[in-house]
Parts: structure tokens; sequence; C-alpha cells
């Protein structure tokens, strides 16, 4: 089974530069290749290999000397993300690649193999590099596979490591109506369970929003190229980590705990990159990361072997009564609660939703297994 460890770095001064070597001269590998692609495309109407990248690399590292300081298999790996990025794009549609900018608030390099972690000494050995001093929350057993080196937009540097455990992913439990739950995720409410539990949207960025601004106006107000410029973007930035950490933070305790009381969950697959393109909600719905929180809920299913039950898109699901199936098609957005004509029952409008995602989730599961 394969999991990642994040540590962070402590580099010294001398230590620090040449990581940021690393990083720039990674960042322009990168480039090139991502160049090279384009104009081979264009010219022969064919794709380059990375096998072929790489064995032009020599001749761009005779061209630019400053690239034979830097560890040659991370120069090599550039390639295999440029050409992992088109795979992407004919194969998933996530968008062109695009050229990477040292504006970027995270820089990062990977180490393929080759470098070591001494538990004992709290270092970390870098190909070309002296022992880095590193804090290990955590201790890990397995193979090293590759590893990143990131500098955030505060200069903090991390490492994460890539581990080969030997374990076998557990086997998926089983679940039944009791032990499933269904989740309906929102704006006002961050998730609503079939349960009729609700769990509050902690806002995050929506609370900094004021901070936010004043940081911007300030960053506007200072002349282009100048160290008080530097020195606001920087404030800016460090504002929008800790909202990106607070976030996370929170998603990683309530997928853990969701996943901790129930065997299955059940879902509504969303067309997130379609509901931004609300001018009005877009805010609000960036704000929740509602993607990034459901992969957290898929991998976690697949390390303590639960289950993730998904439906499709199935945008009248609140409008749907859970007791007789009535349609109420005249259910609008600001409606929040509603009585069924039929049955006479009384609907909180989420709590209905999560507990329809959870009933038409199980009656598929059933389809599928007759």
């Amino acid at each position: 089974m394969m999991k990642a460890f994040k540590f962070r770095l402590y580099p010294t001064p001398t230590q620090s530069v040449q990581l940021n070597q690393h990083i720039g001269s990674c960042r322009f590998v990168y480039n090139w290749a991502l160049d090279q692609k384009i104009k081979t495309y264009e010219q022969t109407g064919k794709s380059i290999s990375r096998f072929d990248l790489n064995k032009k690399l020599p001749v761009l590292k005779a061209s630019n000397e400053w690239l034979g300081e830097v560890n040659s298999q991370s120069l090599q790996g550039m390639t295999k993300q440029v050409e992992s990025a088109f795979t992407r794009f004919f194969r998933e549609k996530n968008g062109f690649p695009k050229f990477k900018s040292k504006k970027n608030p995270i820089q990062s390099f990977p180490v393929p193999q080759h470098y070591s972690v001494d538990f004992e000494n709290n270092t970390v050995k870098l190909p070309k590099i002296e022992p880095i001093k590193a804090v290990f929350h955590r201790k890990f057993e397995g193979e090293l596979k590759t590893a990143t080196v990131s500098r955030t937009c505060k200069g903090h540097y991390y490492i994460s490591i890539l581990v080969e455990d030997g374990n076998e992913l557990p086997t998926k439990q089983k679940y039944s109506e009791s032990t499933t739950v269904g989740l309906d995720v929102g704006i006002k409410d961050f998730a609503i369970l079939s349960t009729g539990e609700t769990i509050e949207n902690p806002n995050y960025l929506k609370n900094s929003l004021n901070r936010l601004k004043v940081l911007q106006k300030r960053v506007s107000r200072k002349q282009n190229g100048s160290k008080n410029r530097v020195k606001a973007k920087h404030r800016l930035a460090v504002l929008h980590d800790k909202i990106t950490n607070q976030r996370n933070d929170f998603q990683n305790k309530l997928s853990f705990k969701l996943i901790s009381e129930n065997q299955a969950i059940a879902l509504e697959t969303l067309n997130v990159k379609g509901m931004v393109k609300n001018h009005h909600l877009a805010q609000a719905i960036s704000d929740s990361a509602w993607s990034s929180f459901v992969t957290k809920l898929e991998y976690k299913t697949e390390w303590y072997g639960k289950t993730i039950l998904r439906i499709g898109q199935f945008e009248s699901s609140s409008k749907v009564c859970h007791v007789c199936g009535y349609h109420n098609s005249y259910l609008t957005l600001k409606d929040r609660e509603w009585t069924c004509p039929d049955c006479k029952t009384k609907h909180d409008r989420d709590i209905n939703a999560a507990i329809n995602i959870k009933k038409f989730a199980l009656i598929d599961q059933n389809r599928i297994g007759l």
C-alpha cells in the first residue's frame, strides 16, 4: 500500500540556496520540455517522448552549465511530469499543459531516488546536498519511492515521501442500510447527513475576506519592483496559506470522523466546474472546496476498508419526498422547508436530499448485485 508522509525541513542558508537552485533548474527544464513537445508537434505532427527529451538533456546542460550543479534525476523527473500532463490532457480533458512560473506560491522539484532518511539524527540526505535537518512527527517503514521537495509562499520547505509499506489494502467491510450514511454538501451547512445531523460550514475564506481586502489594497498601492511590494505580497500569501491550512485541517478531521463511524458513505456526483460559473455562488462554493473533501473521503475509505457509494447527478433529490416519492416541481432554491401534499410529511430540504442520496445509492447497489 502506498502512503505519503510530509515533513518540515530546516535547511541552512547555504542549503536553502541549493534547494532554490534545484527548484529553478527543474522549472527551467519543465518549460524547455513543454516547449520542445509543442514545437515538435507543430513541425512534424508527431509527439516527442520523454525518453527522447532525456537524450537531449546533456546538450541543454552543456549550454547551461549551472544545470550540472543539480541532481540529474530531478531534471529527468520534469520531462516525466510534462508527459503526464499531456496524458491527462488527452485522456481526462484537464486543460492544455501550462508553462511554470516562478511567481507560483508553491514551488517544488522531484527526487526519484538516491535519497535517505535518518530518524535517529533527524536529517534527510538529498543528492548533491548535505544532510538537511527535519522534524519527523511520525516514523514509517517500507520502501522509499519518489520524494518531492517543496517551498511554500512563506519560505518554508517540506519534503513529501511516497512509501510502499508492503501491506495490502484491507478487504472492503460489509455494509447495510443501518451502517450507511447519506451525505449532501451545501453552502450554509458544509455537510448534511441522512441521520439529520448538520455540520456547520466554517467559511474560512469569508471570515478572512475583510483582512484579505486590506492586504490586497496594500499590495496594489506599492510600487512595482520595490521591496515594500515584495513584503506586502508575502503578507498576503501568508494569509492565503493560513486559510488553506485551516480548510485542510477541518476536512481531514471531518472525513476521518465519517469514515470511523460508518461502513459506507453515499455521495452525489456534482458538476462543481459548472456550478462555479454562477457568479452569485462561485466564491461560496470555492470556499467550501467540496472536491478536495471528496478526495479525502475516497483515499481514507481505501485505507480503512470502507466503501463510497455514488449516484449520478440528481439535481431534484431535494424535491422528491423520501417517504412517498412525490416530486415537488414547484420547489425553488430559496425554499428550505416544504410539506409533501400527498403524505403530509414536513421536510427540511437538505436532510431530505441526504436521505434520498442514501436511498438511491442503496437501490443502485442492490440492482447491480442482482
